[in-house]
């Protein structure tokens, strides 16, 4: 785990996150219609982004935006996108997954049926880009496309990286690397949840003016990475607080950084009793089965060979933030997303 810098007040992570999810989420209500029809659409449309949620990559630009200087209102309708676009995404997410839980709760899909909740996810997407649109009023033209552009490209990463994720499982993919695990996560995870915030932030907070961007690209590539191996392991070992199935990605036969270190050191024989369980669809995975999974990973050392790679992703995101953020002054919001990368690991939920 990368070293803790003794200058970070503690519990400033979740002070943050609690006060950019509230102003994020007070804002995102106007973006939510009152209309009918309410009982098939917009009451579906509204409920996970009422769920709540760590509101963690909104809270990442609104406090980029602050370190370069911004005001909290400048950034306030990109941090609406995020949430909104973060929560679409995770609807049409549990669908393709069959996922049954989503922050405690059964999934939209489990609730309403597929056709609804892919109907809702796709409308919770075209309602996130108003936000964006009305930016250009306070942020100019010019400024609001160059952020557009970045949304094309992050979403466009997105969309790659899910059908690496779903064409494995489709396939049962045999032979991935970590390097082919972390490519995924980079277009899945990391453009959308952490480069993405982060660069808009700064766009914003400097007015475009700021010249050398590689430096955000790389630590959010880093810290996105560390955060969703952190994800994977959660999966396997959190508790109730966790918020999601438990070893739900074992029985979707998710190909996670744990499930690939034991695909790579498991005996012979029970290699092949994985290659069959994994080809396998969902329903026919059975509770005995994935506790056997599980078991396996326990004996190879899997979920700490996974927690060594985020550690290890996280020290390097650490270095990127300060060639990033090392030349602004001291503030409150630059502490924090320091501060986010020793909390990826050490988070519960």
């Amino acid at each position: 785990m990368p070293s803790h810098n003794p200058s970070i007040p503690p519990g400033l992570v979740p002070a943050v996150l609690q006060e950019y999810g509230e102003l994020t989420r007070a804002a995102l209500e106007r973006y939510l219609p009152a209309q009918e029809p309410r009982r098939y659409l917009y009451n579906l449309v509204a409920d996970y982004p009422r769920r709540g949620g760590k509101a963690l990559r909104p809270s990442l630009c609104l406090a980029t935006a602050r370190a370069f200087g911004a005001a909290p209102q400048e950034a306030l309708f990109a941090a609406v996108f995020i949430e909104l676009f973060h929560n679409a995404s995770l609807v049409l997410d549990d669908i393709q997954d069959e996922s049954e839980e989503r922050r405690g709760t059964p999934a939209l899909h489990v609730q309403h049926g597929i056709p609804l909740a892919l109907n809702a996810g796709n409308m919770l997407l075209l309602l996130s880009l108003r936000p964006l649109i009305e930016s250009q009023l306070q942020l100019g033209q010019q400024l609001t496309l160059r952020i557009l552009k970045e949304t094309e490209r992050a979403a466009s990463e997105l969309a790659e990286g899910q059908a690496l994720e779903l064409g494995w499982r489709r396939d049962n993919t045999m032979g991935l690397g970590d390097e082919d695990y972390l490519e995924m996560v980079l277009k899945k995870t990391c453009w959308t949840g952490m480069i993405y915030p982060t660069l808009v932030g700064a766009l914003i907070g400097t007015r475009d003016a700021w010249a050398e961007l590689t430096p955000f690209l790389r630590f959010g590539f880093f810290l996105g990475a560390a955060f969703q191996i952190q994800d994977d392991v959660l999966n396997l070992v959190g508790d109730a607080r966790y918020g999601k199935e438990l070893d739900g990605d074992v029985r979707e036969g998710k190909r996670s950084l744990p499930m690939i270190h034991l695909l790579r050191e498991a005996a012979l024989a029970e290699r092949d009793r994985l290659v069959d369980f994994l080809g396998r669809p969902r329903a026919a995975r059975g509770d005995g089965e994935v506790r056997w999974v599980r078991g396996l990973m326990d004996r190879y050392g899997s979920i700490e060979y996974a927690q060594s790679i985020a550690a290890g992703l996280a020290g390097a995101a650490l270095h990127e933030h300060a060639q990033a953020f090392g030349r602004l002054p001291a503030s409150r919001d630059k502490t924090f997303v320091e501060a986010l990368v020793p909390w990826v690991l050490t988070r519960v939920s």
